[in-house]
């Protein structure tokens, strides 16, 4: 490999990085050349950069790429002119401007997004439809939403569409202790499914204890689901958009995905598909790339 894509998934608790060869064909699929899974340094910024900086060096070694063509990022936030992040309060120092730092130190041109856009972005290019239309929900750590509108991504004017941990349900919306990471956010994030069942300690234990058939970690994924298809129900109000990918390391499970459907139907919606995302937890790498393919900065 002599030229390479590098796409970045920046998580609250992980940060996924793949490279891929720059082939001379751009409608050629993207298909990672090798990928590596890191911690997220709690305190972001510069120590997540010199993480960043060091695992594509080794993916660049490993796969004999001599040459970045372009970096694409995203991370867990709704990205900022300076190639920072605000609304991210699982990234640490969201001041920090990721494009610059890291295009100095691995001389390529970097494009930055919010990561379930990049998700989404990832869903489009597999679905091959140029015009398609749907919303990727990522729930993990958090929750948020990348939207697909006719094949177009939806940004919004500040560039914080599909900020969904922000609708006002689930938790108390005029309670400030609730405004950080957002009212449905703390109803739905990880560390909030885990304390809703007293004997588990982790996400994964919910999910054992509730295949187990315990009944408290059943209803801690009833009131998952519950919450998860309030948020689906109030995006199909507002922008229709006809279907759903689930991602994330919760929204991918299947345990979840009868449930979610469950109560979309109750909710008034029997007919709007609820998929789970065929790329796993890839798919925000490969759309990351996909970002820097088509950015005119990051053009081979």
């Amino acid at each position: 490999m002599t030229r390479a894509w590098i796409g970045i998934d920046l998580g609250g608790t992980k940060t996924h990085i793949g490279i891929a060869p720059v082939t001379d064909d751009p409608s050629t699929p993207i298909a990672l050349a090798a990928e590596r899974v890191v911690p997220t340094p709690r305190a972001g910024g510069a120590e997540l950069c010199d993480v960043i900086v060091a695992t594509v060096v080794e993916l660049m070694r490993q796969t004999d790429a001599r040459e970045l063509a372009g970096i694409g990022i995203g991370g867990a936030g709704v990205p900022q002119p300076d190639g920072g992040f605000s609304a991210a309060p699982n990234l640490g120092d969201t001041a920090f401007d990721f494009a610059s730092a890291l295009s100095d130190r691995l001389g390529a041109p970097v494009e930055v997004d919010n990561d379930a856009n990049v998700a989404a972005l990832g869903e489009l290019v597999a679905l091959g439809d140029e015009r398609a239309s749907f919303g990727y929900v990522a729930v993990g750590t958090g929750i948020g939403m990348g939207l697909i509108l006719d094949g177009a991504l939806i940004r919004g004017a500040s560039l914080a569409a599909g900020e969904i941990g922000y609708i006002p349900l689930g938790t108390d919306p005029l309670d400030p202790a609730n405004h950080r990471r957002g009212a449905l956010e703390e109803a739905v994030a990880g560390d909030v499914l885990a304390s809703r069942d007293a004997g588990a300690s982790t996400v994964r234990e919910v999910f054992e204890r509730a295949a187990a058939g315990v009944p408290e970690a059943r209803e801690a994924l009833d009131a998952q689901a519950r919450w998860v298809a309030h948020a689906l129900a109030t995006v199909i109000a507002v922008v229709d958009p006809g279907a759903f990918v689930l991602g994330g390391g919760i929204g991918s499970r299947e345990e979840l995905h009868a449930p979610i459907q469950h109560w979309l139907e109750r909710l008034g919606y029997p007919d709007v598909p609820v998929r789970i995302s065929s790329l796993g937890s890839a798919g925000a790498v490969l759309g990351a790339i996909e970002l820097a393919r088509r950015s005119p900065a990051t053009a081979a």
